[in-house]
């Protein structure tokens, strides 16, 4: 591990001005970025200590939604007794991913800014786009099974690792920075990004600027049928071969709106809002589901391992909606 300075922030400006600095990265529960570290991944000149900045509150926020303070730890907010009643799409997301551990020390806003899983992101003893840009991306033609089918470009093809970032981009969540130069909220949409030429850039934030809270909408309307879809190797601590947040406004047997995002597919949560509107006026059943399912995936390529996930992705959005349908089992989180 290279060396590093380590300081801790007294209050948000001291964070900002330390962040301000090319070299420096906030740190809270560090549960992606010491990983990163030790593999000599990411190579910061200096982390600033963030936890005591009071980011860490839940409460309500404008136009009836919620507010989820940046430094609140991931199981603290999938067990909030809010996000639990009012957004329990968002709480079995969060319950399905990593281990108690992690999400006991996780933060909302790190939650975030994790880095694509890919093996030769991570190993760098191997050329990679992501970690240097114009080495070459060996996984289209290597390891790729974990890989993305869904708006990859010629340089990379890695997929975006979060449960929760999932359920946010089909609850349409705003995420609230700061910076030396002032504030700014991103939408949800554009918090990440697709590959392109540019895989080493994850997301839209400008150098300096620092997470402070996740603004949710009032999504009454989606509460009592929602679904958390995560198809993985294993149960406990695997990330998603496919997932899917699925999330339906009914009358009756009727659909009256969707909201549905796909996760393990990937650089970034994937949603394709034409999906959603061919749902409206639709019953609920599985001609209907199919349907949405083949716009959610038009344009999905495989690169050899992973086609398996053309059908995967088929079957389990038609099995979330078709969950969501019969309506939300608040009962379940961690065991689905």
């Amino acid at each position: 591990m290279n060396p590093f300075t380590f300081t801790q922030a007294r209050d948000i400006d001291a964070a900002l001005s330390q962040l301000a600095s090319g070299e420096a990265r906030p740190i809270a529960g560090g549960t992606n970025l010491i990983d990163l570290m030790k593999e000599g991944v990411m190579r910061p000149g200096r982390l600033v200590d963030i936890n005591g900045l009071g980011l860490d509150r839940i409460e309500d926020g404008p136009n009836g939604g919620l507010r989820l303070g940046a430094l609140a730890r991931n199981a603290d907010t999938a067990y909030h007794e809010t996000v639990r009643s009012r957004y329990p799409l968002l709480s079995a997301a969060m319950l399905a991913a990593a281990s108690p551990q992690l999400r006991n020390m996780a933060t909302n806003g790190g939650n975030l800014l994790q880095r694509t899983r890919c093996y030769y992101f991570y190993d760098v003893g191997t050329p990679c786009n992501k970690r240097e840009p114009g080495t070459g991306c060996p996984a289209k033609e290597g390891l790729n099974r974990q890989l993305a089918i869904l708006g990859t470009s010629e340089h990379c093809i890695a997929t975006h690792p979060s449960d929760m970032c999932v359920a946010l981009r089909a609850l349409d969540a705003v995420v609230h920075v700061r910076s030396t130069k002032g504030e700014r909220d991103i939408p949800f949409a554009d918090f990440h990004r697709l590959p392109g030429d540019r895989p080493d850039l994850d997301t839209t934030l400008e150098p300096g600027e620092l997470i402070t809270h996740i603004d949710l909408p009032d999504a009454d309307r989606f509460k009592a049928h929602s679904a958390y879809i995560k198809v993985r190797d294993r149960l406990s601590y695997a990330f998603a071969l496919v997932s899917v947040a699925a999330a339906l406004d009914m009358d009756g047997k009727t659909i009256r709106a969707a909201r549905i995002a796909m996760g393990g597919v990937a650089h970034k949560p994937w949603r394709v809002e034409e999906a959603e509107g061919a749902l409206a006026g639709k019953p609920a059943d599985g001609h209907a589901f199919g349907a949405a399912a083949d716009i959610l995936l038009r344009g999905a390529q495989g690169f050899g391992q992973n086609d398996f996930k053309l059908t995967l992705a088929r079957n389990a959005i038609v099995q979330a909606l078709t969950t969501a349908a019969r309506g939300t089992d608040y009962a379940k989180g961690e065991q689905r």
